[in-house]
């Protein structure tokens, strides 16, 4: 018998809300574990990645980005979602070339986190790459931001101003420290053959 069994909502039937260019909500109808009848509402996704980029000496690639539902510039690990038909590790690849103009000779794939839980299915797979050699960036048309470089303790630090509040940044720079104090390790491979069951041990 599953153990959560008096805490799980059974769907009973779906309405979409919206279907836009980048968000697709729904409403769902569910049974409580009482018995009850309850509606959802969220946000569908398709998934994300976010790249945690070691640099030679030490630095990581870090990005600054103006977010209009905050209204202010962020700064933020590189990431992004996947397209229809692409893998966690292609995504990855992807999104650091085109936004920073680097490839990477190694990952690491670390996890997976769940940003906003309350109201969307979005999980983003958590990256490492080493080995970096930069290029030419590939930004699409519209897309406006800088690429910068920091130490991991800038990094820290900026987590505990307030400096940067962004979920998966704030999750990455976690991830980052104990990458670096030895405490969780990461399973290296080359880009052709890093996947996510190259998963980290902990």
């Amino acid at each position: 018998m599953n153990e959560d069994s008096h805490l799980v909502e059974t769907p009973l039937s779906r309405t979409e809300l919206l279907r836009g260019h980048f968000l697709h909500v729904v409403r769902d109808t569910v049974r409580l574990p009482g018995g009850a009848e309850a509606t959802r509402e969220y946000v569908l996704h398709p998934g994300a990645v976010m790249v945690i980029g070691l640099l030679d000496d030490g630095r990581v690639v870090l990005e600054r980005q103006f977010r209009h539902p905050m209204q202010a510039v962020m700064i933020e690990f590189p990431a992004g979602k996947l397209d229809q038909g692409e893998d966690s590790l292609g995504c990855a690849q992807r999104e650091m070339l085109e936004e920073t103009g680097y490839s990477a000779r190694e990952w690491a794939f670390a996890g997976r986190l769940a940003p906003t839980v309350a109201y969307s299915d979005e999980t983003i797979d958590i990256w490492f790459a080493r080995g970096l050699t930069l290029g030419e960036r590939q930004l699409d048309n519209g897309e406006f931001l800088d690429v910068f470089t920091a130490t991991p303790a800038d990094l820290r630090a900026w987590c505990f101003s307030g400096e940067v509040i962004d979920c998966k940044t704030l999750i990455g720079s976690m991830w980052l420290h104990n990458v670096l104090s030895g405490e969780w390790a990461l399973q290296w491979h080359s880009g052709a053959t890093a996947s996510l069951a190259g998963q980290s041990t902990r």
